[in-house]
């Protein structure tokens, strides 16, 4: 008997700690800039790198300088304008995801609270996401149950929203920043 309860423990301790790498391809992290009151834009990063530890820690990094407005322009003066990639090259995501992987089954899907540290433009804020977190038999794929607002002024980038707001001539551009992003991990054996 002692030996059938050790080896379903091994068992649920090897899915709780599984290995999983990062599928670039198919993740993306993506927002939303609001001007003139009421036009808004989808603007997309092209390099997103993560990781996600056999004990549960997530780790997201975001190339600031990978930016993607369809505007070659507008993506440079974002760049060095709003970003100031020389000083601050990467946005980084931390969580604590051990709870959540513990309780995952292949086949489910469910809604978690977590508390992330989002470090953006030398600032580190605590950030509350609500995520949808789906496990497949293969992978894991974790999505926003709503887009997370982000606050420029929390990070010091409302200057830099405003020196793009006066350089293309604009009544205004919102410093309250919709954020989305699609995360898939793939299972390693």
């Amino acid at each position: 008997m002692l030996k059938y309860l050790l080896l379903g423990s091994a068992l649920i301790s090897s899915q709780a700690f599984a290995a999983w790498q990062f599928n670039q391809q198919q993740s993306d992290v993506s927002f939303v800039s609001v001007k003139q009151s009421s036009v808004a834009e989808v603007h997309h990063f092209k390099a997103i790198d993560g990781a996600l530890s056999g004990q549960g820690e997530l780790e997201i990094n975001i190339d600031l300088a990978s930016v993607e407005t369809m505007i070659p322009i507008r993506n440079e003066r974002m760049k060095k304008m709003l970003f100031h990639v020389a000083q601050h090259p990467q946005a980084k995501i931390n969580a604590d995801v051990s709870e959540i992987l513990a309780k995952l089954k292949p086949g489910t899907q469910k809604i978690y609270d977590v508390t992330a540290t989002l470090t953006l433009h030398g600032q580190i804020q605590k950030i509350n996401l609500d995520l949808l977190v789906t496990k497949s038999a293969t992978g894991l794929v974790v999505t926003p149950i709503s887009a997370f607002i982000l606050d420029a002024k929390q990070f010091g980038l409302d200057t830099g929203i405003e020196a793009l707001r006066e350089i293309a001539g604009l009544k205004s551009i919102a410093t309250s920043v919709p954020v989305s992003f699609n995360l898939v991990f793939d299972e390693q054996n």
